[in-house]
């Protein structure tokens, strides 16, 4: 007994076969469909209509050196851009990196109207600026805004990834305007905010020498910058910031002074745990002959660094073994000279030096026959 067919049984099979047979891609389409096949040379796709589709490897990626395996996975479902239809072969040629290109601007303005910070690698200078990679984007960055002063080389900053706000996206002609400095701007203000959160007397930051000038140095702490004075940076006594220190070394400061109303830092580097007083005290004591530095002539007598911070003065009848008519017919600041510790003040901290007490008696003039 044959069985009772039901009136429109198959029809719904049917009206989907004629649908897809019937569906047809154009040029320009984005698509999606399923990974049936991977081959070295292509990847196959089912697209649910009558043309069959291919990926091209090269329409895969950017990157050559990438296997078709490890972009897609067959059963993956992917989107697609049509690049050519053949309705005669019937087979449509597909790419995967043009639909991924599209995405990846859309992503560019998306990150420029929404102020995003994108990452990216610098990958050429030009003669106004610099060149990021950005997801295969290529970002341009004037000189002004690569974060570098004015007179820096550019080429420091090749094969270097960076962190930039885009602010200009101009897709008809390809264009992209990025910045750096945006970026290091936005991260100093919020270490700066940071810094006068947490800011204290006698507080240890490790800085970086920003500037310099004859009365002290500029000091980076994080955002901030504080100054530390000629004075504070040595216990030697100096006539310029540069004996000791250059722009870009690395100082390990402590905080003398602030006003978070002015915005100013007073910085000092001299180890306070080192009392130059107690170091002088420890070494000598009256009697002793001590190497000695002229770091200031008067009309009075010569000053001389016995330690580092500790001065003492040779007074000018103390300074040769006859009459002078000032210090610098004998000596010059800089010179060493040995001189005898002739009288220490403890409660003054003063010392008093000779360097004639060490010079022989002049043999007395012979009579005359």
């Amino acid at each position: 007994m044959s069985e009772e067919k039901i009136p429109g049984e198959g029809m719904e099979n049917f009206a989907e076969m004629f649908e897809q047979y019937t569906n047809t891609l154009n040029t320009g389409d984005k698509v999606t469909g399923v990974v049936t096949a991977i081959t070295p040379t292509e990847v196959h796709v089912d697209l649910g209509c009558k043309q069959a589709g291919y990926i091209p490897v090269d329409q895969l990626t950017d990157d050559p050196t990438v296997k078709p395996e490890d972009v897609v996975k067959v059963g993956d479902e992917v989107e697609l851009f049509v690049i050519r239809v053949n309705d005669i072969e019937g087979y449509a040629t597909l790419s995967k990196k043009r639909l991924d290109a599209a995405k990846v601007w859309e992503n560019i303005e998306d990150a420029c109207n929404n102020k995003e910070i994108l990452e990216g690698t610098v990958t050429e200078e030009n003669k106004g600026g610099i060149v990021v990679s950005v997801k295969g984007v290529r970002v341009f960055v004037p000189a002004s805004q690569s974060g570098l002063p004015r007179d820096a080389a550019m080429s420091q900053l090749l094969k270097q990834k960076v962190s930039l706000r885009i602010t200009e996206v101009n897709k008809a002609r390809r264009r992209v305007v990025g910045s750096i400095k945006a970026v290091q701007q936005e991260a100093r203000q919020a270490a700066a905010a940071a810094v006068w959160a947490g800011i204290e007397v006698g507080k240890h930051y490790t800085g970086t020498v920003k500037s310099m000038t004859s009365y002290g140095v500029f000091v980076d702490i994080g955002g901030v910058d504080g100054m530390v004075h000629i004075s504070d940076l040595s216990w030697s006594r100096i006539k310029h910031p540069s004996e000791v220190v250059s722009v870009g070394d690395t100082l390990d400061v402590y905080v003398i002074s602030f006003d978070a109303e002015k915005k100013k830092i007073s910085l000092g580097v001299k180890d306070r745990s080192t009392n130059p007083w107690q170091v002088f005290m420890d070494t000598y004591k009256v009697g002793d002959v001590a190497s000695v530095r002229i770091v200031k002539l008067m009309q009075f007598g010569a000053f001389a660094e016995v330690v580092p911070g500790v001065d003492g003065l040779i007074h000018i009848s103390q300074i040769a073994d006859r009459r002078i008519e000032k210090p610098g017919d004998v000596l010059s600041e800089g010179q060493v000279v040995d001189a005898k510790i002739t009288a220490v003040d403890e409660e003054k901290k003063k010392i008093s030096l000779s360097i004639r007490a060490l010079l022989a008696p002049a043999p007395a003039a012979e009579d005359e026959e």
